[in-house]
């Protein structure tokens, strides 16, 4: 088991340590429950993760959180208008799991925009 922070995180979690304010990175936006910040390896020309500021290893985790789950999903949406690309669209992407692409076992929304996003995915 991960040791967590006093603040509630995962005491080596990368996303937990951003949350935190440990490790910089490019915010875009901040809520009382979610930091929103530019991907470090973007596939589109506007690619932003959104976590909860609270540690959820996956969407499975966090789904047990209604409130912090749906802060999630508004905070993609702002985002979205935030960049511009709410009229013309933009998708919205957990990945679960290792087999899914998760890379970081610390839940995020990628919201991804600003170009044709073909289907199916991957």
């Amino acid at each position: 088991m991960r040791r967590r922070s006093g603040s509630g995180g995962i005491v080596d979690c990368l996303f937990c340590k951003i949350s935190s304010g440990d490790i910089p990175a490019k915010i875009v936006r901040e809520g009382e429950h979610t930091v929103a910040f530019r991907d470090i390896n973007p596939q589109a020309p506007v690619h932003v993760l959104v976590i909860p500021r609270t540690h959820y290893a996956d969407l499975g985790e966090l789904s047990a959180d209604p409130v912090v789950l749906a802060a999630v999903a508004a905070e993609a949406a702002e985002v979205a208008k935030a960049e511009g690309v709410d009229g013309t669209g933009y998708r919205v992407v957990f990945n679960t799991g290792s087999n899914a692409g998760q890379t970081v076992f610390h839940v995020h929304a990628h919201v991804l925009g600003g170009r044709g996003l073909n289907w199916p995915p991957g």
